[in-house]
């Protein structure tokens, strides 16, 4: 009985601390922000390393994190999805957030040795067997499936803006150990580097356990009972799926490039996208806030996601104007042979930002209206053409790569527009 009574009580404490809620535009651009701190300091932490060592370590290191990556968007099962839903429905926070942490802990564990074993077994030319780097890849893969998690549960608890400490805390020791690094010693090892990397991501996880505890009064106590996990993950996988069809081109693409053309075919595109990403960040956090919304109201689902789309333009068209005119200074920063070499790439892909918002506020709906199936047949044909159109491009360089990426992205970007009119449409008439 007292067990009982605590549960409930720490289930309220939770709720109750998040009633403090921050409006949906603060949170959008607190997110925005956050992420625009962490890739600034990104983009200078792949400057110290590519001014530290060779182009060929610069591309192998590129490709572990593309790894690692690709390993917490798999583990995160859509627990931050499953979390936002839960929350926006009036279930206690603690017991949510207990369950999600467990579930993506074990997967992104399990999914990092089974990713590090299958490179030994299938690439050995192009993996490391070194102690260092199976332990920080590890590290890596679990605390930024839990930093994925810790966004999306702030965001359903009303505190989204609380990112932007949190990776700029991250991004800073990432950069600071980088620096270290090149300072000792020139010709580091892709090892050494990504410990650099997987150093800033474990403190921001840190950090976001700390935010948890002091805004919204929860402690991390993770919990793999079957009754709580079962619906986490009934809700999560579908949005799982969904996600890794918006995530899986840019993260899949330069391990092909790395292990199909070459380490320095990667490293030359991978700046480029990158600073890309600083722009498709703007519609894809913005999106977040918009499902979050949409659960919570599905009467107001079409306000907030034009809202949303025009938040998108105006915050990420700024960043995008930035890199088309400054593309190549930026990329001169990293040396001038990326400046020559991906330039016009990064202009093409900054161009990208109408398309992607156009196709995050698609998915953002169809998650708020439960359509994951459409979506994600969307997403994955769209991914398979995306990838397949800039590999065939690959031997003419990373412009040509960029062009055709372009050109099939605003072909899926039109499609979705036509379904996203035609669903706000719906839900505004059943809403009546």
């Amino acid at each position: 009985m007292r067990a009982k009574v605590a549960r409930a009580k720490r289930g309220t404490a939770v709720k109750d601390a998040s009633i403090v809620r921050h409006s949906a535009l603060r949170s959008s651009l607190g997110l925005v922000v956050a992420k625009a701190a962490q890739t600034g300091a990104g983009f200078a932490f792949w400057i110290v390393v590519a001014r530290a060592t060779s182009d060929r370590e610069v591309g192998l290191t590129t490709a572990a994190v593309s790894a690692v990556m690709i390993c917490t968007q798999l583990a995160v099962l859509g627990a931050g999805s499953a979390v936002i839903v839960s929350v926006g429905r009036g279930e206690p926070p603690a017991r949510v957030l207990d369950a999600a942490f467990a579930i993506v802990g074990v997967a992104g564990t399990v999914l990092a040795l089974g990713y590090l074993v299958l490179q030994s077994a299938v690439m050995p030319d192009t993996a490391s067997a070194s102690v260092l780097f199976w332990l920080t890849f590890l590290v890596a893969a679990v605390a930024g499936t839990l930093v994925i998690v810790l966004d999306q549960a702030l965001v359903a608890l009303g505190r989204g803006a609380s990112a932007t400490s949190r990776y700029a805390w991250g991004g800073g020791v990432s950069l600071a150990a980088a620096g270290l690094v090149a300072w000792w010693a020139h010709g580091a090892s892709a090892d050494v580097l990504l410990a650099c990397w997987t150093l800033g991501t474990a403190v921001a996880c840190v950090v976001g356990a700390v935010q948890l505890r002091r805004l919204v009064g929860y402690r991390p106590r993770p919990s793999l009972r079957l009754a709580r996990g079962r619906p986490l993950l009934a809700l999560g996988i579908p949005h799982q799926l969904l996600t890794l069809t918006e995530r899986a081109p840019g993260l899949v693409l330069p391990l092909l490039l790395a292990h199909i053309v070459s380490p320095e075919a990667a490293a030359y595109w991978y700046p480029a996208w990158m600073m890309a990403w600083a722009v498709y960040t703007a519609p894809t956090l913005m999106g977040i806030v918009q499902f979050s919304e949409g659960v919570r109201d599905a009467g107001r689902l079409a306000s907030t996601t034009w809202a949303s789309l025009r938040w998108s333009l105006t915050v990420g068209g700024l960043a995008a104007a930035v890199l088309i005119l400054l593309a190549h200074p930026l990329l001169s920063l990293l040396g001038e042979r990326y400046a020559d070499s991906s330039a016009d790439a990064l202009r093409w892909l900054a161009a990208g930002l109408v398309p992607y918002a156009v196709l995050q506020a698609y998915n953002a709906a169809c998650r708020a209206c439960d359509r994951y199936a459409e979506a994600t047949l969307v997403g994955v044909t769209l991914g398979v053409a995306l990838c397949a159109s800039s590999l065939m491009a690959a031997d003419r360089g990373a412009t040509a790569m960029a062009l055709a990426w372009l050109v099939v992205l605003s072909i899926g970007a039109a499609v979705a527009g036509l379904r996203l009119v035609a669903i706000l449409k719906r839900v505004k008439q059943e809403s009546r």
